[in-house]
């Protein structure tokens, strides 16, 4: 029985670390951390929780996930991706229903880890992810309209095209002081790159604004720009762990909420995790990443947190600024913990509009619109699963697409799969140039004797080798007294495979047909003598190449 995969990063890396590293690990983490903080705020606020639980998921989650994780240089946090299925469980169930719902998805990320699924969820097809992914950044956008243009309407519909309708509805009520703020704090995000690549753009966006929001208030009589301290009230102090009061038929109800939290959480930690190895030349241990990321989950949301992850901009800026190992992590998450205890009441003044602003810009990147546009230049299967993927996440919601799309994947895999097996016939004669299982070199064909039909099978034996089968032989037309069935080819063969194979050679006997099996490999072979084919075919019809099968076929048609 294998081992648990469970290596933290953690513990080679202090192995010969140095006080070179930890400086810069040291800048990293801060650097990092503050990045972090506007982000925080902005995804707990956009989730509909306060501001500060934004902060403490990333404090406890980022601490573990960079102490636990699988990665030197994975940063985890609250991220995008979890706000529109965070927002839905608030609305139905309240934040006791996401705090059970957080937890459950922390116990299936580490049965995710323990069960060594990490490998398995990196290869969920592409179009599903940019699908998903898309449509998350579109709902994000749309969520933040309302306080980018500051319009004065009581509770936008949840819904997509009711919230939209909503928001045509009250163009009137649009402020125009937000926005501006929301407008120019967009501008000031996406130019701070071209000045600076170390501050980053959504802090100097948001110290700008609320100075400005400030200085309008006191000096131009500006009061309809709101703040975050407008909406909620702003507590700077380190809540206990509290456990929720849980009870079977809430547990029941979470389920589907709760694995598309932990499906959405391990794919974007993965993806995340691979691009940082392919920057930093490392290898990511993802079961072990999925195992620390769901502690990380089972910790944050009894402080109040919210659904963590890896989160890749955070990462590309930690490995962008020095950092090269989980220190850096852990000391992104110390920084946040200080702000948060001497500096979270000034988080009151910064205005909604500007938190917003950072939303927009999120989605946008989130979007991936080039990605999307790629793929619709795709076969017509990948545009289908694209589409279907992005629509179901904006106009039902991200439970219902994230399900639809992995039942697409598994129909989509199983039909590339049976499209790799091939079965065809062979008239006359066999080539024996790229034979793997003749006997005899000095030959290049073999002739098929009259009264023999060959048939040979390229590819697994599974699912839809039966039904082409029955096709080719359709079509082959006569009755013959042998049917030879070539399968140097086949690596394996599934229960399936076993039952149509079953059934063709019962078929055939009732016909007065004998099966003759050829070039089966060591591995098949064994598969078919613990089901019983040497009882049903006879041991001398099961040969290991086509020169004893043909053999054996002239002996059978001389008989009769």
């Amino acid at each position: 029985m294998k081992k648990f995969d469970f290596k933290p990063k953690m513990v080679s890396a202090v192995k010969k670390y140095d006080k070179k590293t930890f400086m810069s690990d040291l800048m990293a983490g801060i650097i990092v951390g503050i990045v972090a903080l506007p982000l925080a705020i902005a995804f707990g606020i956009a989730s509909g929780v306060s501001p500060e639980k934004g902060i403490i998921t990333a404090i406890v989650a980022g601490f573990i996930i960079s102490a636990l994780g699988g990665s030197k240089v994975q940063i985890g946090g609250p991220t995008g991706a979890f706000i529109v299925i965070v927002s839905g469980i608030i609305g139905q169930y309240g934040m006791t229903g996401l705090t059970i719902a957080t937890l459950m998805a922390g116990v299936f990320l580490i049965l995710f880890g323990l069960l060594r699924l990490g490998t398995i969820i990196k290869y969920i097809p592409y179009p599903i992810i940019v699908g998903f992914t898309s449509g998350i950044a579109v709902t994000i956008f749309t969520t933040q309209v309302k306080d980018l243009l500051g319009m004065q309407m009581e509770n936008a519909p949840a819904d997509f095209v009711e919230r939209w309708i909503a928001y045509f509805q009250n163009l009137g009520s649009i402020d125009p002081w937000s926005t501006a703020v929301g407008l120019i704090s967009v501008a000031i995000i996406a130019t701070a790159p071209k000045l600076s690549k170390r501050i980053p753009g959504s802090l100097i966006a948001i110290i700008v604004m609320t100075i400005a929001a400030l200085l309008l208030k006191q000096y131009a009589g500006v009061t309809t720009i709101e703040t975050i301290g407008d909406r909620f009230s702003i507590n700077g102090q380190l809540p206990g762990a509290v456990v929720p009061e849980l009870s079977w038929e809430t547990i029941k109800g979470l389920v589907a909420p709760a694995l598309t939290i932990a499906v959405l959480g391990a794919i974007e930690s993965l993806l995340s995790a691979t691009v940082a190895d392919g920057v930093i030349g490392d290898h990511h241990n993802s079961n072990t990443e999925l195992i620390g990321q769901g502690v990380a989950n089972l910790a944050a949301p009894l402080f109040g947190g919210i659904p963590a992850t890896g989160a890749i901009a955070r990462t590309m800026t930690n490995i962008n600024n020095g950092g090269r190992t989980p220190i850096a992590g852990i000391v992104h998450a110390v920084v946040l913990l200080l702000i948060f205890l001497f500096l979270m009441p000034l988080a009151q003044y910064i205005p909604m509009a500007c938190l917003a602003g950072v939303l927009v810009v999120v989605s946008y990147g989130m979007s991936g619109w080039r990605s999307f546009a790629a793929l619709m230049r795709n076969p017509k299967s990948d545009i289908t699963v694209l589409l279907m993927t992005f629509l179901l996440t904006i106009i039902f919601d991200l439970t219902v697409a994230i399900e639809v799309g992995l039942i697409c994947a598994c129909l989509l895999f199983m039909r590339r799969m049976s499209e790799t097996t091939d079965v065809k016939a062979v008239y006359d004669e066999i080539d024996l140039n790229e034979d793997a299982d003749m006997e005899r070199g000095n030959l290049e064909h073999l002739t098929i004797p009259k009264g023999v039909e060959v048939y040979e099978i390229n590819g697994p034996y599974f699912f839809g080798a039966g039904n082409r089968f029955e096709d080719i032989m359709a079509r082959y037309g006569g009755r013959p007294k042998v049917r030879i069935i070539r399968m140097r080819k086949v690596p394996f063969i599934d229960s399936t495979g076993l039952h149509n194979l079953e059934n063709l050679c019962l078929m055939s006997q009732r016909e007065g047909i004998t099966i003759v099996l050829s070039g089966v490999n060591e591995k098949v072979e064994a598969v078919l003598r613990r089901n019983g084919f040497p009882q049903l075919l006879g041991d001398e019809n099961i040969c290991n190449h086509i020169d004893l099968a043909l053999a054996r076929a002239n002996e059978l048609v001389a008989r009769r």
